[in-house]
C-alpha cells in the first residue's frame, strides 16, 4: 500500500489510467485545447481596430443562455487539462479564470465588454504550457511551440 506522499510524487502527466491521455498524446490534445481556446477568445478581428475577439464574446450578446454555453465549452479545456495530468491546484486556478469570465461575462453590457478584454481561454492555455514545460524534464518531455502570446 503506498503512502499518500508517494502518490503525491508520483508523474502526472501521461499516465496509466484509461482516463488520462497515452504520454504520446500530450502533443495532440494540446493542440486541440489551444485551438478551441483561440477560437474562443481570438478568432475575430474587428476591421479596422486592433481588437480581437472569439466565439466567447458573440455567445456573451445571446442574454445568459450564451455565457453558460461558453462556460461549459471553456470547461472541456480544463476537463482536457486533467485527463493530461495537471496538478489540481493548476486545474483550481484555470477554474478560477473560467469562473470569473462566465459570472461577469453573464451581465449585459459590462459582460460583453470583458468578454472582449479578459481572455480566460487563452490564460489558462498558456499556465498549462507554463506548467509542462517547467515540469519537461520531469515528465520526459519535449517544449511546447504555440503561435500566440497573453498579455499580462
Amino acid at each position: 500500500m503506498s503512502s499518500v506522499f508517494e502518490r503525491l510524487q508520483q508523474p502526472r502527466f501521461g499516465g496509466a489510467s484509461p482516463s488520462r491521455a497515452a504520454p504520446g498524446d500530450f502533443d495532440e490534445s494540446f493542440a486541440r485545447i489551444e485551438a478551441l481556446a483561440k477560437m474562443l477568445d481570438s478568432a475575430i478581428r474587428i476591421p479596422g481596430t486592433n481588437v480581437v475577439m472569439g466565439l466567447d464574446a458573440v455567445l456573451g450578446l445571446v442574454p445568459v443562455i450564451g455565457d453558460a454555453i461558453s462556460g461549459a465549452i471553456a470547461s472541456y479545456i480544463i476537463w482536457e487539462a486533467r485527463r493530461l495530468g495537471a496538478p489540481r491546484w493548476l486545474i483550481a486556478r484555470m477554474a478560477m479564470n473560467t469562473t470569473l469570465d462566465t459570472v461577469v461575462g453573464s451581465i449585459p453590457l459590462v459582460g460583453d465588454l470583458a468578454d472582449i478584454a479578459y481572455k480566460s481561454n487563452l490564460k489558462n492555455i498558456a499556465l498549462l504550457k507554463r506548467h509542462a514545460e517547467k515540469n519537461a524534464a520531469r515528465y520526459g518531455r519535449r517544449t511546447i511551440e504555440t503561435t500566440y502570446s497573453v498579455v499580462r
